[in-house]
């Protein structure tokens, strides 16, 4: 919230000028905190990683209406209340996700959606690349006994056949391995309508992803039961 300040007696004015002079380092050197949606609650709640890009982001909308928060709301329905630990950043392919993946990984989460691919896609890279970074990324999750949802992604059309059979047979084999929980395609549902679109017709409206959420939430559910179990 932003304060109000009067006009300060003369004589404080220098004094005050150094004092905010000298705090500038000191803001500057803060370690980076990891990133999350909403304060730690005061019980401990399950904490759910979702490491994507846009789509999770919530790229053009509020955050009241973004995929994450669209998704708390709706586990806190469901009653399975979450913490949700935001590893999303708009314009991120698969390569960026595993960069900063054991960053986010000191928000100690105790489960975790991979939604990552769709920018890898929209750029053409190779699918092969997609396979080995996400490879990477599950492997790491793994290791942390961190169950795992991971959300496909189709590449545009405009690629050519070869490229989307290509690209998808990428998430189906990563969909296979053992003890990660598959969805196909993240925008699944009927988020891809024209009508669920904003302007850039990428990206889903408030009410798009309100369709994205009620569709994955039974898989979300059944992730957040294999939390101990691994």
């Amino acid at each position: 919230m932003a304060q109000r300040y009067g006009p300060s007696p003369p004589s404080r004015q220098p004094r005050l000028a150094r004092r905010a002079l000298l705090a500038l380092p000191l803001l500057a050197a803060a370690p980076a905190q990891p990133p999350s949606l909403s304060p730690a609650p005061a019980t401990p709640l399950p904490r759910l990683l979702v490491l994507g890009d846009s789509l999770s982001a919530g790229y053009g909308l509020p955050a009241t209406q973004a995929f994450q928060a669209q998704l708390e709301a709706a586990l806190a329905k469901a009653r399975h209340p979450v913490h949700i630990v935001d590893g999303a950043v708009s314009g991120d392919t698969t390569a960026g996700g595993l960069a900063r993946l054991d960053w986010v990984l000191a928000g100690n989460p105790d489960a975790a959606i991979v939604e990552l691919g769709g920018n890898d896609g929209l750029r053409g890279l190779p699918p092969s690349e997609t396979e080995k970074n996400l490879s990477a990324i599950l492997d790491k999750l793994a290791a942390r006994h961190i169950p795992v949802l991971l959300a496909g992604m189709y590449a545009p059309p405009n690629l050519g056949p070869q490229y989307e059979r290509a690209f998808r047979v990428v998430f189906n084999r990563l969909g296979r391995r053992p003890g990660v929980i598959y969805e196909p395609f993240f925008l699944a549902g009927g988020a891809t309508h024209r009508s669920l679109e904003q302007p850039d017709q990428i990206h889903p409206d408030a009410r798009g992803v309100r369709i994205i959420v009620a569709n994955i939430l039974p898989l979300v559910i059944e992730l957040l039961g294999e939390i101990g179990h691994r």
